[in-house]
């Protein structure tokens, strides 16, 4: 089959090679296929999602080859007898025996600022029928990380508008934050408020869908419509109806689009949702290419697909544009299992997690973050400094009160002392909670948790602190411009702004009382 030539099947690699620029065009490098079609391969077996076939001695790992109908594929593995082929369509037509032509071109999507606002597939194809994107650059979705001495230190704070987050596990651009937890316990809401709150930030965003229902995609479409997110964010979507082929390289199809940014000197967000799903994606590819399992049965290299990916998200040196790249993981445990071997290989990647506790989510205590259970070992060296002066004080008295709350529960006669730091943890669990959709800027979540450290809220019923709430944020918006500015800036808080603090806050809450 090696030395088929053009001649001698007219009806097949002529139409073949005539098609060849035309699919290529909506997916991949736009190539001279006249010369690609040396070597044509021939189908020995189908699976669901992959393909094996031989004859093809010059194809390259992640090459794209071009099977019948004009459906595309990727050369994964190189074995000597053969060559396991990824179908990125459904490959229901395929049969042993069918011809593989190679494209000697690797797989690559598009990058640019013409997808911002479009949802695409992992192929870089428009899914929200609002016409074609127009060609721009197109970059490999393999990319080697960025060297140690390319990288910055971590310095600048990501804000995500939620409260519990920004005071208590801070992330810094250029870091990778895992959201963890179990199903339905909010991790998605997470990371889109972590979205919508960098409108007018300048931070390019994008969210990886991998394996969710196309009616799930399609509300967080809306979402990001509703709240006006979308216009910089771009939707990589691969569903759970496409081939594992796509899911497998959704995430890095969009680290590739939000690396063009970055290395532009742009600030860049990345959520992967969620990697769970890449990794049973993977592990079907695996088992029906026969690439050998490891540890619990679990193909052995998923630390490795996993942690190439998330090595790419950085902080670049001044020289190389500055720009960002931050990422959100997210990943699902089962009967909160944070230590099974994906959650367990992620943690380990990543520089901190984010942990959504189920139970907390029963009580309505929204959002479900455990303080406890969640870190950032990067950034706290990124947080604002107004920021410090309230998160010492709030984390402890929290680990306190969750603490005494198990002791609680068994009516044990309790101290005085005691009792108000269970007062106070249950303000400050009150004061934690923040609907979805609603993230906060800077003054307004300093203003709040400086009034329940500075015990303001502790003769408050724990019904009246969501209006008391209300009432500091607006008061800090409209009675200390100034201090908001600063704060913004990146100044420290002085004991006069503090003071500013809890005068404004205390007339808020009178007010709100009256």
């Amino acid at each position: 089959m090696n030395d088929a030539k053009p001649s001698d099947t007219p009806g097949g690699i002529r139409f073949l090679a005539g098609r060849l620029g035309e699919v290529l065009d909506g997916a991949l490098h736009r190539v001279d296929p006249g010369p690609k079609l040396q070597d044509v391969g021939t189908i020995t077996r189908v699976g669901r999602g992959v393909a094996l076939a031989e004859g093809l001695p010059g194809v390259q790992s992640e090459e794209l080859v071009l099977l019948p109908g004009g459906q595309l594929a990727m050369a994964y593995n190189l074995d000597e007898d053969e060559v396991g082929l990824i179908l990125f369509e459904g490959g229901e037509n395929l049969s042993a025996g069918a011809e593989v032509y190679p494209t000697g071109t690797i797989l690559s999507v598009p990058v640019g600022e013409a997808l911002q606002g479009r949802v695409v597939d992992p192929l870089g194809r428009p899914l929200d029928n609002r016409g074609p994107i127009p060609m721009g650059q197109r970059r490999p979705i393999e990319r080697k990380a960025p060297a140690i001495m390319d990288r910055a230190p971590v310095t600048v704070p990501l804000q995500t508008g939620i409260k519990a987050v920004d005071a208590l596990i801070p992330i810094g651009r250029g870091q990778r934050e895992l959201i963890v937890g179990d199903r339905q316990t909010g991790k998605t809401a997470i990371a889109l408020d972590t979205i919508i709150n960098q409108r007018g930030r300048d931070v390019i965003c994008v969210y990886c869908v991998i394996g969710k229902e196309s009616a799930a995609v399609a509300r967080i479409v809306a979402d990001l419509d509703g709240h006006d997110a979308r216009s910089t964010c771009i939707i990589v979507s691969a569903t759970g109806a496409d081939p594992p082929g796509l899911q497998f390289a959704a995430p890095y199809a969009a680290m590739t689009m939000g690396e063009y940014f970055m290395h532009r000197g742009q600030d860049v967000l990345v959520v992967f949702d969620d990697l769970t799903r890449h990794a049973r994606a993977y592990r079907e590819m695996s088992l029906l290419l026969r690439r050998p399992p490891g540890r619990e049965a679990f193909p052995g290299d998923i630390f490795y697909i996993h942690s190439r990916l998330l090595e790419r998200s950085t902080h670049l040196q001044e020289e190389l544009g500055g720009g960002t790249l931050t990422t959100l993981p997210i990943v699902e445990t089962e009967d909160q299992n944070i230590a099974a071997y994906i959650p367990t290989n992620l943690i380990s990647i990543t520089d901190g997690q984010i942990y959504l506790s189920p139970d907390l989510f029963q009580k309505g205590v929204l959002p479900a973050i455990d303080v406890g259970k969640s870190v950032s070992r990067v950034g706290g060296k990124t947080q604002l400094p107004a920021y410090r002066a309230v998160a010492g004080d709030l984390r402890l008295s929290y680990s306190q009160f969750e603490e005494l709350e198990a002791f609680a529960r068994f009516g044990t006669r309790l101290d005085e002392s005691t009792r108000r730091t269970l007062e106070r943890g249950r303000r400050v669990r009150e004061i934690l909670k923040q609907p979805q959709y609603g993230p906060l800027s800077v003054p307004e979540q300093i203003a709040v948790l400086n009034a329940v450290t500075a015990g303001l809220l502790d003769d408050l019923p724990t019904e009246r602190i969501g209006a008391a709430e209300e009432a500091i944020r607006k008061a800090v918006v409209e009675d200390l411009p100034e201090l908001n500015e600063r704060m913004l800036a990146g100044a420290k808080l002085e004991a006069r702004d503090e003071k500013a603090l809890v005068g404004a806050a205390r007339r808020a809450i009178e007010k709100a009382r009256g």
